[in-house]
C-alpha cells in the first residue's frame, strides 16, 4: 500500500515553481499605474511597457491588461502614452485627477481596481496585481476564496504586509527591474504583434 504521507508532509517537492508558473492558466493583470511609477521612481528606472507586459504574462494565456491611473485632461504627453497603452495591449480605465487641499492632485482608483477583480471572477485563473496598495488586501482575498491565485507586484518598501499576506505569490520589482526596464536607445522595439521580440540597431563603426 502506498503511503501518501510523505508526499503531503512535503508537499512543498510536489510542484516546482516553474510548474507552477506553467499551470497559471488565464492571467488577468490589474496595473496600479500611479504606485508603479513612483515605486519606478524608487528604483531609478524608466518602465518598458512592452517588457512588463512579457514579464507579467510570463507565456501564459492573458485575458486582460488593465492599466489604472489619473489622467490629467490638460497634459498632452500623458494623453499621448494613453494612447500608446491602448494601442500596445492595455485596457486604460482612467479618473482626472482632483485637487488637494495642499495644491497636490491625486486620484484613487482602489475601487475600480476591485470591482473589475471581482466581476471577472470566472473568466480568469491568475490575477497579476500590481500596487502595494494594502486597502486591496480584501478584494485581493475575496477573489482567492472564490479560487483565483493571486500574484502581487511591487516594491517592499512600498507594500503593505496585510497584502503581501493575503496573496499567493509576492515579487518584489526590484528583482524584476532588469527585465522591465528600458534599454538603451541603440535599440528599438516591434509592434504587439512581435511582443518582446528586440531588434539591435547597428552601431557606426
Amino acid at each position: 500500500m502506498l503511503n501518501t504521507n510523505s508526499n503531503i508532509e512535503n508537499n512543498e517537492s510536489v510542484f516546482t515553481p516553474q510548474q507552477v508558473l506553467e499551470n497559471r492558466g488565464r492571467v488577468a493583470i490589474f496595473i496600479d499605474g500611479s504606485n508603479l511609477f513612483y515605486a519606478a521612481l524608487q528604483l531609478g528606472i524608466e518602465i518598458d511597457y512592452t517588457k512588463l507586459l512579457c514579464r507579467l504574462t510570463a507565456g501564459s494565456r492573458l485575458l486582460r491588461s488593465f492599466f489604472y491611473t489619473g489622467v490629467d485632461r490638460t497634459n498632452e504627453k500623458q494623453q499621448g502614452f494613453l494612447l500608446w497603452m491602448r494601442r500596445n495591449g492595455y485596457r486604460v480605465i482612467s479618473k482626472d485627477l482632483v485637487q488637494l487641499p495642499d495644491g497636490s492632485k491625486k486620484a484613487n482608483l482602489d475601487v475600480e481596481i476591485a470591482v473589475d477583480m471581482m466581476s471577472l471572477v470566472g473568466s480568469y485563473d491568475t490575477a497579476v496585481l500590481v500596487s502595494g496598495d494594502g486597502d486591496l488586501a480584501y478584494a485581493v482575498n475575496a477573489v482567492s476564496y472564490r479560487g483565483v491565485r493571486v500574484e502581487v507586484v511591487s516594491l517592499r518598501s512600498m507594500t503593505s504586509d496585510s497584502l503581501i499576506n493575503v496573496a499567493d505569490r509576492y515579487i518584489d520589482l526590484d528583482s524584476i527591474k532588469e527585465d522591465i526596464q528600458k534599454t538603451p536607445r541603440s535599440y528599438t522595439y516591434r509592434p504587439l504583434s512581435s511582443i518582446g521580440l528586440i531588434d539591435e540597431v547597428p552601431q557606426d563603426s
